[in-house]
């Protein structure tokens, strides 16, 4: 195990996961199975793995599936909920404003409950030795969602919301692709992160997303958010029935 790794992470996975209906009409998103093992339950394994002690799940959609699925502890690691009772008419970075209490505890890793990935992730974020890192690929054809430009000191440097195919410019720089897990320092998270999340919320800003935060803390605020590269290891995120496929090939050999 690492000596530097987190002993906390918090898993965002109040959503309601809209695109993959049927699926998440009666199955929260998370709970959703890549070749028998649920997206969570992989995750809880992966982090378990890196030495996380204590996880922080926000959950709001089928809630109590979740739960049930999880328990209070799974493996050696111990499991606390926050709930959200607005999750359908919010944005994950309220789920993260919802979670500070925890935040402030201590050094996190900070993921979403739909990134399917393989447990060498984590440990590429822990061997950057960077104290606040963001996972990032390529960005592919294939992706849509957030991305981001890196710096030629290997830091995000702009963060483009909403992109697709379209947006991959040959004679432009190279989009990569947020994997939407990141290792934040203890520091960084009281003194950075929830002071602009509380400035979010009080100013009406409920519907903001995690990545939007990011974008106002790396462009606005000055913040070095190291882009550790993956662009060898497994991962997807799912949020529609090809992603799901997609995920399934990626995975259809491997242990999980």
């Amino acid at each position: 195990m690492p000596l530097n790794a987190p002993k906390h992470a918090l898993i965002l996975a109040a959503g309601v996961g809209s695109r993959l209906r049927p699926l998440t009409d009666l199955n929260p998103k998370p709970l959703v199975q890549i070749h028998g093992t649920a997206i969570l339950h992989n995750a809880l394994h992966n982090l378990g793995r890196v030495g996380v002690e204590q996880v922080t799940i926000v959950v709001g959609y089928r809630k109590e599936a979740i739960q049930e699925a999880c328990g209070s502890r799974f493996g050696g690691v111990a499991i606390k909920y926050v709930e959200s009772s607005v999750y359908d008419r919010t944005g994950s970075a309220y789920s993260l404003w919802l979670a500070r209490d925890a935040l402030v505890s201590g050094d996190h890793f900070l993921l979403e409950g739909d990134v399917f990935f393989e447990e060498n992730v984590l440990r590429r974020l822990l061997i950057s030795k960077a104290p606040d890192a963001a996972a990032v690929a390529p960005f592919d054809e294939l992706m849509q969602g957030s991305a981001v430009l890196l710096s030629h000191l290997g830091f995000i440097s702009e963060f483009r919301l909403k992109q697709t195919a379209r947006n991959l410019i040959t004679d432009g720089p190279p989009l990569y692709k947020t994997m939407n897990l990141l290792q934040l320092s203890a520091s960084t998270l009281r003194t950075e992160v929830v002071p602009a999340l509380d400035d979010m919320i009080k100013a009406g800003a409920t519907q903001t997303y995690t990545e939007e935060l990011l974008s106002y803390l790396v462009e606005r605020q000055g913040l070095l958010l190291a882009a550790v590269r993956c662009d060898d290891l497994r991962w997807y995120e799912i949020d529609d029935a090809e992603d799901l496929r997609t995920a399934e090939r990626i995975f259809a050999k491997a242990d999980v």
